[in-house]
């Protein structure tokens, strides 16, 4: 249970059990993910190999749709505004980070 106080803390959040929900969006968005991508690719490409660019193009467009996912399901289980905060950083993060070494 330390380890969930530390994220607590961390996150600024006001109880344990919003802890553990937001573990459990964190945990459905990622299920998510990994359950739509054999069947969406299996449309797209048969049950043949997918072709390099296909996956490539799977990596790059997969961020958007996690987060996209991650706000829904933030949404669903009342935790938008953790998501939403959450979902700034990361991206401050990132652009910071890619103008940094672009410089």
């Amino acid at each position: 249970m330390n380890w969930l106080k530390k994220l607590q803390a961390r996150w600024k959040l006001k109880s344990l059990f919003q802890v553990i929900v937001i573990l459990v969006v964190f945990a459905c968005t990622g299920f998510t993910v990994l359950f739509l991508k054999r069947p969406i690719f299996n449309y797209l490409f048969g049950e043949n190999s997918m072709p390099v660019w296909a996956t490539t193009l799977y990596y790059i467009l997969i961020l958007p749709v996690y987060n996209a996912l991650l706000l829904f399901y933030g949404f669903i289980f009342g935790q938008f505004t953790f998501f939403w905060s959450f979902e700034k950083r990361v991206v401050t993060r990132i652009l910071t980070t890619f103008i940094k070494n672009n410089n």
